[in-house]
C-alpha cells in the first residue's frame, strides 16, 4: 500500500473505500446488506465510529468516517472488516437460497490462498484508501460522491431513493445506519 493512503491523522475525518475481492457483487442481497449495517452499528456503539455518510454498492462500500475514543481508525476499519468477512462468509455458507455459494466461496478461497494472513477464505480487499478530508470543500466533495454513487450505477434517480446510503438521512429520512451530518 502507497505510504500516501494512511490514517496520519487519528482525529480527522475520512474518506474510505473498501471492496470485495473480485469485485463480486455480494451485496445484491439484503441479508449480506444488513450484516454489514449491524456491524457499522456495533462499532458506532462499542469501538467509537462515526459515520458522516455511506453507501453499500453491490461490490464495495464508500464511508466518511471518524473515530470518538481511544481505538485508532485503522483498529476500527481491521476490525469491522474482519467481523464482517467472516459474519457473511458464515451466511453465505448456511443459506440454502444462495444459488452462487460455490462460486462465492470458491474465489474467496483462491483469494485467501494467495494471503498469509487468512486461514481459508479472503472476503474483502487489503486496503481501505483513506483520504484525510481537511477541508470542507473536501467533505462536500466526497459526501456528493458518496451520494450519487447509485445514481452513476443507473440504480436510482435520485440518491435520496437509494435505500443503503446515508442520502435518506441527509433528506430527512432515517436510513438504516445512524449517522452524523456533515454541515
Amino acid at each position: 500500500m502507497s505510504i500516501k493512503y494512511k490514517f496520519r491523522n487519528p482525529e480527522g475525518i475520512y474518506f474510505v473505500s473498501f471492496a470485495v475481492v473480485n469485485w463480486l457483487d455480494v451485496f445484491t442481497r439484503n441479508i449480506y446488506r444488513e450484516i454489514l449495517c449491524e456491524s457499522f452499528s456495533f462499532c458506532q456503539v462499542k469501538k467509537g465510529l462515526n459515520i458522516y455518510a455511506y453507501v453499500i454498492m453491490p461490490n464495495h462500500v464508500h464511508m466518511i468516517m471518524s473515530r470518538t475514543g481511544e481505538i485508532q481508525p485503522e483498529s476500527i476499519m481491521r476490525d469491522l472488516k474482519k467481523f464482517t468477512s467472516n459474519e457473511i462468509i458464515h451466511s453465505i455458507i448456511n443459506n440454502p437460497r444462495e444459488s452462487r455459494k460455490e462460486w462465492m466461496l470458491k474465489m474467496f478461497e483462491e483469494e485467501g490462498k494467495n494471503n498469509s494472513n487468512n486461514t481459508k477464505y479472503q472476503f474483502w480487499q487489503q486496503d481501505n484508501h483513506p483520504i484525510e478530508l481537511v477541508t470542507n470543500e473536501m467533505q462536500n466533495q466526497r459526501l456528493n460522491y458518496v451520494h450519487n454513487n447509485p445514481v452513476e450505477a443507473g440504480f436510482v434517480h435520485r440518491p435520496e431513493d437509494y435505500p443503503w446510503s446515508s442520502a435518506q438521512d441527509y433528506a430527512g429520512i432515517n436510513g438504516p445506519v445512524k449517522v452524523l451530518l456533515l454541515n
